[in-house]
């Protein structure tokens, strides 16, 4: 095995331990973490399994095997970019229904002091 395989492989399983342990204390939740693991496992199988990647490479019609890993990076980011776009738009909704709800409740507990001192 060379060097670069090594390295490869072993960062693949850093990034997949290291999203493994942010799910198991809490900091990244399940739903978020499905892309990331897809991410690691898929690195880890192309890292490990060159041949695979040439055949992938060839299928597609890309002559040089590693831009086809420019190419899954450049998929997954905007894999991450959708979702997260998606996950700001409902907190983005929430928060104006919360911001409408609190100034019903700021009105009604304003409307309730003046009836009161009246």
């Amino acid at each position: 095995m060379d060097l670069l395989k090594i390295l490869a492989m072993g960062g693949s399983a850093v990034l997949l331990f290291i999203v493994i342990e942010l799910i198991r204390r809490g900091r990244l939740k399940e739903r978020y973490s499905l892309l990331w693991l897809l991410a690691g496992v898929i690195m880890l199988i192309l890292s490990s399994w060159k041949d695979l990647l040439d055949r992938i490479a060839g299928i597609i019609g890309i002559h040089y095997a590693p831009s086809l890993l420019f190419l899954f990076a450049f998929c997954f980011l905007l894999l991450i970019t959708l979702h997260f776009s998606v996950v700001v738009s409902g907190l983005s909704d929430k928060n104006k229904e919360l911001a409408q709800e609190l100034a019903l409740l700021r009105l009604e507990l304003k409307e309730i002091s003046q009836k009161g001192i009246s």
